[in-house]
């Protein structure tokens, strides 16, 4: 889905972002910050639009970024990694990308990788953004803050969120691994083979990666699958490249 593929290299180039029929994007300036509300899916299909979309934002405040993630029905670890490396491009322009508002669903990955106070520092609410974060009530000391006082360097914080991003990947086994190796086993496919097969069907069905991911996964519960994808599938193997 071109959506999805958007190509963004620098913060002070504004990028142009492409639309995605999965992800939008509203930004509006809140005082030295801007505010950015954020709503759909966010997966390996709409990363680089919500990447963009931010370090855009990022780019034209002068003191950071505000999220307002409560529109959000889905997010996977492809939207944690590009919340985590905005906030690493925010933090070395002397800048903060913080999360003010979010979705039950996010507020469950913040929770499964203890990623929340990466991005919560407890400021007050700015200008309109209702505060929706369970989580966000009279400020306690964090395990950031008492980094933070206790002067800890910024390569251990480095460290941390090292540490973060190798507990997400452990704690989490994305749907769309399980599909690859599904058709690895039954189609006798490479990985990369597998990986291009999924982007294919999601491409040429208009269905959101995941979603097909799951379909195939579910055809080995005895749940059928659906003629179209059954068909894209042939298709898709039949196109691979095979050596001379």
């Amino acid at each position: 889905m071109s959506g999805g593929r958007t190509a963004c290299t620098t913060t002070a180039a504004p990028p142009v972002v492409e639309p995605s029929p999965f992800l939008k994007t509203v930004t509006h300036p809140a005082g030295n910050r801007t505010v950015v509300t954020v709503s759909g899916e966010i997966d390996i299909d709409t990363e680089q639009t919500l990447q963009c979309a931010l370090r855009l934002a990022l780019a034209r405040s002068p003191e950071g970024v505000d999220l307002d993630l409560t529109g959000v029905g889905f997010c996977d670890c492809s939207g944690l990694n590009v919340l985590l490396r905005v906030r690493r491009l925010a933090e070395a322009d002397g800048k903060a990308l913080e999360v003010r508002a979010l979705s039950p669903e996010v507020e469950r990955l913040f929770a499964l990788t203890d990623t929340a106070p990466l991005f919560n520092r407890a400021h007050a609410p700015v200008d309109g953004v209702v505060n929706g974060w369970h989580g966000h009530r009279e400020h306690s000391p964090t395990p950031h803050d008492l980094m933070e006082e206790n002067g800890v360097s910024d390569e251990a914080e480095e460290l941390r969120t090292e540490v973060v991003q190798l507990k997400r990947a452990m704690l989490t086994r994305p749907v769309i691994d399980l599909a690859r190796g599904v058709l690895m086993a039954s189609f006798g496919l490479s990985p990369e083979d597998a990986w291009s097969v999924l982007v294919s069907l999601s491409q040429h069905t208009n269905t959101k990666l995941h979603q097909v991911a799951e379909e195939v996964v579910d055809s080995v519960n005895g749940a059928p699958l659906p003629d179209h994808l059954h068909q894209r599938i042939t298709t898709a193997i039949a196109e691979i490249p095979r050596p001379a």
